[in-house]
C-alpha cells in the first residue's frame, strides 16, 4: 500500500506533470495549498450507486472496432460474474470500493454490479467537433436513463469545452426526461475524450512524455493505443467517483465544487513506490515489453489508478 502523498509532492505534481484533480463535474488540473493534516474523507448522507448497473457507451466520431473492444472489455472486466483468475485483476481493484460502502451505517449496502449495456455510434458527429459542456450531457441523455451510468466517448478529432486546458474527462448527473410518479429521476453520467493527438502529455501519461517535468520514457500501453489505454485509467477513475459520489452528495473531501473522490485523491499514482514523474512499480509483459497492473477479460491488461483507502487515510495500489 503506498503512503498518500504529502502536501508538498501533490503540489510538486500537478506542476511538474500536469496529473489531474476532479471536480464533482470534471477531472480538473489544478494547483491547491493542500492542509497538512491526513485527508479525510466525509459521507455526505446521499446515495451510492448499488445494485446491477448497465454502462452505456456513447461512442461520438470514428473509433476502430478494436478500440471500441479495448473499453467494453475493461467494463466486462469491473463486474464480471466469471472474474479471471490472474491476479492483481480489474475486479479485484473494484472491489476495494467496498471500503466506502461498508462505512455508511444506515444501510448495508455494496458497490454496483456493472456490465456493458447498449453501444451507441455517433460517427457522423451529429453535434459537430466542437461540444460544450451542455452538448456532452445532451449526448449523455441519448442512453438509457434507470439503473445506468451513460459515457460519453469522444474520438480524438473532437474538442470539447475545457479538454486539455482543465480536463480529460468528467462525471456529473442531469435530471431524466422522463417523469415517475410526477417526479424526474436523476441519471449520472461520464465524459472521456481521447487525447491521443491533443495532450497526450496531460490526459495520456504515462503512455506518453508529460508536457512538464523529468521526461523519463514512457511506458508501453497494455493496448497498444495511447489514446485508448490513457482513456481506460481516465474512465476507471471516474467510475470510481460516480459510484462513491454520484450526485455531489456521496463521499469526498474538500468544497463540494472541486472535491477529492475514490481515485482523484491518488493523482499519478498506480503502483507501490510512485513518486511526481512516476508511475510506480508495474508489472511488465515479457513478450511485448507493456506495463500494466491488472488484468482483465479475454487475456487483456490495464493500468488503473491507485483508490483511497477511507479507512485507512492511504492511497490503495493493486500491486
Amino acid at each position: 500500500m503506498a503512503s498518500f502523498l504529502s502536501s508538498h509532492s501533490l503540489l510538486q505534481l500537478a506542476l511538474l506533470i500536469s496529473i489531474i484533480e476532479f471536480s464533482s463535474a470534471a477531472r480538473t488540473f489544478s494547483v491547491s495549498d493542500q492542509s497538512q493534516d491526513p485527508l479525510l474523507f466525509q459521507y455526505h448522507n446521499g446515495p451510492l450507486l448499488t445494485s446491477e448497473v448497465s454502462i452505456n457507451l456513447i461512442w461520438y466520431g470514428k473509433f476502430k472496432p478494436s478500440q471500441r473492444a479495448i473499453v467494453s472489455d475493461f467494463i466486462a472486466s469491473v463486474s464480471s460474474r466469471r472474474p479471471t483468475t490472474a491476479q492483481p485483476s480489474v475486479a479485484t481493484w473494484w472491489k476495494a470500493t467496498e471500503k466506502y460502502y461498508n462505512l455508511v451505517k444506515t444501510k448495508k449496502t455494496s458497490p454496483p454490479l456493472l456490465s456493458v449495456g447498449a453501444q451507441i455510434l455517433d460517427e457522423s458527429y451529429s453535434l459537430g467537433k466542437s461540444l460544450s459542456s451542455k452538448q456532452i450531457v445532451q449526448l449523455a441523455s441519448k442512453g438509457g436513463q434507470k439503473g445506468a451510468i451513460n459515457v460519453v466517448l469522444t474520438s480524438s478529432d473532437v474538442a470539447v469545452e475545457g479538454f486539455c486546458s482543465s480536463k480529460c474527462g468528467t462525471h456529473g448527473s442531469s435530471s431524466s426526461a422522463k417523469t415517475i410518479n410526477g417526479k424526474r429521476s436523476k441519471f449520472a453520467y461520464i465524459w472521456v475524450g481521447n487525447s491521443e493527438t491533443q495532450c497526450p502529455g496531460q490526459c495520456a501519461w504515462p503512455f506518453h512524455q508529460p508536457i512538464y517535468g523529468p521526461q523519463n520514457p514512457p511506458l508501453v500501453a497494455p493496448n497498444n493505443d495511447v489514446g485508448l489505454d490513457g482513456m481506460v485509467i481516465n474512465l476507471a477513475s471516474l467510475l470510481a467517483g460516480t459510484a462513491t459520489n454520484p450526485f455531489e452528495n456521496g463521499y469526498f473531501q474538500g468544497p463540494k465544487e472541486a472535491p477529492l473522490e475514490a481515485a482523484s485523491a491518488c493523482p499519478g499514482v498506480y503502483g507501490k513506490g510512485a513518486y511526481p514523474g512516476y508511475a510506480g512499480d508495474l508489472l511488465v509483459d515479457s513478450a511485448t515489453g507493456a506495463s500494466y497492473n491488472a488484468h482483465g477479460v479475454n487475456g487483456r491488461k490495464y493500468v488503473l489508478p491507485a483508490l483511497f483507502d477511507p479507512s485507512t487515510s492511504t492511497c490503495s495500489t493493486l500491486i
